[in-house]
């Protein structure tokens, strides 16, 4: 009998798709990166369907849309509603588990509620929005697990394995996983069962000082070169700076993931071995005038993504529209596990292997007002929030959005891109009406599909 495939998930916070070297968008360092992809399949279309950090994972644990699993917003403290994902939810850690798998987590979780909804000074010393999650049902079926809720301490990380007493390794915190993940791994192939390891590497996101200065040296006299939607009034000295280091994390991260792959190489598990490299969201860096997330254009929504299992996967570039739902059923499917009933989203395997298959030609985007000021705001209103923000559809060319705000005065507005003849998004279309066009009446109607199938309650007017 032969044994299973090994699972290796890995994925960065706030790591946008212009961010490798191979893109050639972003001037960055990423030459282990760009080998890995070109001996992977790379989806030149992934999107986040929320680009937040707690909607995309509970996405990618359940295989359904944000909302659906009561993710409208990061989980935190200050808001009436706790904000968790809830442990009976199907996640791809349980089915892993049932399936014979030994799962493990390291990294950021950020899908546990903040324990200071609970109390002002948890024994685990969690502050703001972290979390420590204790064993059973909350860790949704991984075992072994080596992690925290959301802190961005990058250059002093803490974690929490099985008891409430933190870890202080006094390590940048890409490194320290890696040494962990390496551990992991080494462990786990000396035995018999499969492993399905998911890790999340909190940079490149914020605070962009914390990166050693073995990498932010690679830049630190290297000229930027601003993307055409930057506008001149943003591109001052210190985003220059914060470009450097966003892109010293990330060269950080290509240095660290060198030293996965290569052991994976050195120890003959690359066929048996099912790797991905991804992302949550990605960011802003000044585009359109926007620093970090939470928004329609293509710098925040469009997420790495490559898929490799040497003499399984063919290498090459895949333009099909791959969301935050598909992770789950297209990662189950290609382990030949069943899809449970609850996922939402598609297995892109049959178009993996290059099978007939009906692909999806478009993605739902979505956004809701999550800060609790805002929330107050419409609820002084007697409005529900959770009617407004922004959610929008993403084909392989457009991107339509229809935006209601984050305050309850504000218009509405229906805007569309050509991202074909308007690549930096810098020329919408405004909308009079949603049945301006045929075009138009086609998106729309892609649009209340999902907020149907979803039971989204904004507000399309």
């Amino acid at each position: 009998m032969s044994r299973k495939t090994n699972l290796l998930y890995i994925f960065a916070d706030q790591w946008r798709a212009h961010g490798v070297g191979y893109a050639n968008e972003d001037k960055v360092q990423t030459p282990n990166i760009d080998q890995f992809a070109k001996e992977s399949m790379v989806f030149s279309n992934a999107v986040s369907t929320f680009p937040l950090c707690s909607p995309h994972r509970a996405s990618l644990m359940t295989g359904k849309y944000p909302f659906n699993v009561g993710m409208w917003t990061n989980c935190k403290n200050g808001l009436d509603e706790v904000i968790m994902l809830k442990p009976q939810e199907v996640c791809i850690g349980n089915v892993l588990k049932e399936s014979g798998y030994r799962t493990g987590y390291i990294g950021k979780w950020h899908l546990d509620a903040a324990e200071t909804n609970f109390e002002k000074n948890p024994k685990s010393g969690a502050v703001n929005w972290d979390a420590y999650t204790p064993p059973g049902e909350r860790r949704q079926g991984f075992d072994y697990w080596l992690s925290y809720g959301a802190d961005d301490n990058h250059l002093d990380p803490h974690y929490w394995a099985d008891s409430d007493k933190q870890i202080r390794p006094k390590k940048w915190s890409v490194e320290y996983e890696t040494d962990k993940v390496l551990e992991y791994i080494d462990q786990r192939n000396q035995g018999q069962e499969p492993f399905a390891l998911f890790l999340s590497y909190n940079p490149p996101h914020l605070p962009y000082e914390l990166v050693p200065d073995e990498y932010y040296e690679r830049y630190k006299e290297e000229p930027v070169h601003f993307r055409e939607n930057v506008p001149k009034e943003f591109q001052t000295e210190e985003l220059k700076t914060i470009t450097r280091q966003y892109f010293a994390a990330i060269t950080g991260i290509d240095s660290q993931f060198k030293r996965i792959y290569d052991y994976l190489k050195e120890n003959h598990m690359e066929e048996d071995t099912l790797i991905v490299l991804s992302a949550d969201h990605g960011e802003m860096l000044g585009s359109h005038g926007l620093m970090s997330k939470n928004i329609w254009y293509e710098e925040a929504v469009r997420i790495p993504l490559m898929i490799r299992k040497k003499g399984s996967i063919e290498p090459g570039t895949n333009d099909v529209i791959f969301a935050s739902p598909d992770h789950m059923p297209t990662l189950l499917d290609l382990l030949d596990l069943g899809i449970p009933d609850t996922c939402q989203g598609y297995s892109h395997k049959n178009n993996i292997f290059g099978l007939s298959s009906e692909d999806p030609q478009h993605a739902f985007l979505c956004s809701y007002p999550g800060m609790p000021k805002m929330v107050k705001e419409f609820q002084k209103r007697g409005l529900n929030h959770k009617c407004f923000g922004w959610r929008g559809v993403r084909t392989k060319r457009y991107t339509y959005v229809v935006y209601n705000g984050y305050a309850p005065d504000e218009k509405q507005k229906i805007l569309l891109y050509d991202n074909n003849e308007d690549p930096y998004q810098l020329n919408p279309t405004v909308l009079e009406n949603r049945q301006q066009s045929e075009l138009i009446i086609e998106l729309d109607g892609y649009l209340k599909d999902y907020l149907e199938k979803t039971r989204d309650p904004f507000l399309l007017g």
